[in-house]
Order: C-alpha cells, then structure tokens, then sequence
C-alpha cells in the first residue's frame, strides 16, 4: 500500500494510539500528496501525476534526517483534470469537490493534533484549488499551518536538461515527465508510440499566452491533437533519474524547513495596528 514510500514514513500504517502518543505533533509535518488520473498521449499511462508525486515523495522520505518526524498520507490521485476529459480514460473531479475532499482530510489531521499540512501537489491544472483550501484552512485555525506547494518548484536540474522550447512548451506528456516514467516505471512507458507535438494556433505579438502572467482559458484539445505538450521523442531514463534525483533533494530541504516553520503573527504584537490604520483613513 506504501508503494515508495518508506513503510514506517506513512500515516495510514500507525495505530491510533501511536497517532495519540506522538511526540511534539505541532512540528511534525504531514504531506497530502495530490496527483491525477488523466491522458498523458499515447505513449504514457494515465496515472503520470500521481505515479510521480508519489516517487519524488519517497525518494525524499527515504533520504530525510530520521529526527525529522514527517508523514506521507496515501495519495489523493484523482484531481482536477477537466481540460483533458475529451480524450477518453481521464477522470476528474469537480474543483468543489476536490477541495471539499481536501478540506476534510485537513480537518481529520487537525483534529489529530497536527499543526502542519502539506498539500503536495504534482498536476499542473488545480493548484488554484489547493491555495484556497489552504488559505481558508488557515483562515479557520489561525494555528494551522498549510503549505500548497507544487512538486516541481524546488530547485531542481531541469533547465539543463531540457531545450529551451521545451522550458517553455513541454508543459504535458513531454521530454521531462517521458524521461521521469522511464526512471520510475519504464515498462509502462511505450516510447515507440512516442510524439513530439508543441502547442499549436497559439497567439503571436500578443501579451496573452498559454500560462504566465496573463493566460487565456484553454482545453487540452484546443492546442494538440495527440494529448502531448512537448518532445516526448527525446526523453531518457537517464534525465529522468537526475530530475528526480534533484527534485527529491530539494524537498529534503523544503520537509526541513517546513518543521522548522513558525508562522508569523505580527497581529499578536501590535493589536492595535489595524484600528489605528483605519481611523487614519
């Protein structure tokens, strides 16, 4: 059931009276990861987001400082995937439903006694969703610190591994997820079938584009006809052990500076401060 997890890393294999007996549980830092179940082209299985998160996760664990007391829960893999639900074997939740499911996974663990969620999340189409539920989170218990953060935003070796095209159009079923599947599941990954489509009819001399700053709503068939965003012809398993290699790194780092976290409150010191600000208005 823990998959790559290390085995005595997940939450779901403690009873509840090693939940109840834990140690300085305000520290302790609980991961959610959140992946999906969607097309990847034809030439990746539909479970890339959350076969990922999940490696990356357990490559970190597994290298993490033992008196860092951190926990992976079992993986929510179904997401938010709706801009890819025309082409078949996607399934999706509804952005409701998503963060009402994380909402109450959150709740759980703060009833447990913890002070520190991570909702780790490896699918580029609802993070949005994950920052609402952690800022309402928040919000509710102003001691509850909630941390959504995407897998792939530590510092990682990506950028020397990929072309610049790639940086900036390889967004889905490309050269870096390709060669990540290679390294984790390679008898999964049918590379005879695989494409290299960019995204196509986008618009030019304009400020809008596909992501960034100013984006346009798009669905996954609006700019490709294979599902694929990228070169997946040019992946590797060798690019792919050093991205997750990098990747799990940095969140070694990000787990360790998670617990040692205080979250600040500098309404505490000044309680007044707000009243006066107004009254100069």
């Amino acid at each position: 059931m823990h998959q790559s997890i290390p085995p005595e890393r997940f939450f779901a294999y403690l009873t509840w009276q090693e939940v109840a007996a834990m140690p300085d549980k305000a520290n302790t830092v609980i991961i959610q990861p959140v992946g999906a179940i969607e097309q990847h082209g034809p030439h990746l299985p539909l479970a890339v987001d959350a076969a990922l998160g999940e490696a990356v996760l357990g490559r970190a664990l597994s290298q993490l400082d033992p008196t860092v007391p951190a926990y992976a829960l079992p993986p929510l893999c179904y997401g938010k995937s709706n801009e890819h639900w025309h082409f078949p074997g996607t399934i999706t939740l509804s952005a409701t439903t998503l963060l009402a499911v994380l909402m109450d996974v959150a709740e759980s663990i703060y009833r447990a006694g913890f002070r520190k969620l991570v909702l780790m999340n490896s699918h580029g189409g609802q993070p949005q969703v994950l920052e609402i539920a952690a800022r309402d989170l928040h919000q509710k218990y102003e001691d509850f610190c909630v941390f959504p953060l995407f897998a792939w935003r530590v510092p990682n070796c990506a950028g020397e591994l990929l072309s610049d095209l790639e940086q900036e159009l390889g967004i889905h079923g490309g050269d870096a997820e390709t060669s990540l599947m290679l390294s984790i599941l390679p008898d999964q990954v049918r590379m005879d079938r695989a494409v290299k489509e960019y995204p196509g009819q986008l618009p030019t001399n304009s400020l809008l584009s596909m992501e960034g700053a100013l984006p346009f709503a798009w669905a996954t068939r609006d700019l490709t006809h294979s599902g694929v965003l990228g070169d997946a012809t040019v992946a590797t398993a060798e690019k792919g052990e050093k991205m997750l290699a990098s990747v799990a790194a940095g969140w070694v780092q990000l787990i360790q500076d998670i617990h040692q976290f205080r979250q600040p409150q500098m309404w505490r010191s000044a309680p007044t401060a707000l009243s006066q600000t107004d009254s100069g208005n």
